[in-house]
């Protein structure tokens, strides 16, 4: 069941509530680095808004899903156009490390962990994301990044998207069974 390979493998659970994905990005670390700070470029592969350049500042994502894609967004998915997320910085190392606190329904927020390495010409990209509440946060989130770094790969490679609704939802199922097993 397994196509995934390359740029396209499954993220793996590494921990109780952490789900972690890899990724090689087309170009340099700074390069990569802007994409995950700069709201302009941000919203380009998974949302806009502002983002503090210190640990302790306040980090906004608003998610408009509808401009990722050629795809409209289903109906289940609609209620999230426009959502804002709210967290906190909680390390900032360009253009290495980026950490910021997720919103949970739990009302313990998690971490998400952007870490950047050089590898050649282009960059090495570790997504982690920590303290999750649930096994249906993680699947959500793990199916979520994957979706969201796909958009990224292909934004970066000057490649359209297409079929991100379609992938998620496939996608889900597959994490479904990774956690749930």
């Amino acid at each position: 069941m397994n196509e995934h390979v390359g740029n396209d493998r499954l993220g793996v659970v590494t921990a109780p509530r952490t789900i972690r994905i890899e990724r090689i990005l087309p170009g340099p670390v700074e390069r990569v680095w802007a994409y995950l700070t700069e709201s302009d470029k941000r919203k380009k592969w998974l949302a806009e808004g502002p983002m503090a350049n210190h640990v302790g500042g306040d980090v906004e994502l608003t998610f408009y899903h509808s401009q990722l894609s050629d795809e409209p967004t289903p109906a289940d998915y609609q209620k999230y156009e426009g959502h804002t997320n709210k967290g906190k910085v909680t390390r900032y190392e360009p253009p290495s490390f980026l950490s910021f606190t997720w919103p949970e329904s739990t009302g313990e927020p998690s971490e998400v962990t952007f870490e950047l390495t050089a590898s050649g010409s282009d960059t090495l990209l570790r997504v982690t994301h920590t303290r999750l509440g649930s096994n249906d946060s993680m699947v959500s989130v793990a199916s979520g990044w994957h979706t969201h770094l796909g958009v990224l790969i292909d934004h970066l490679s000057g490649e359209q998207t297409s079929g991100f609704w379609d992938k998620f939802t496939r996608l889900e199922k597959e994490y479904k069974q990774i956690i749930a097993g």
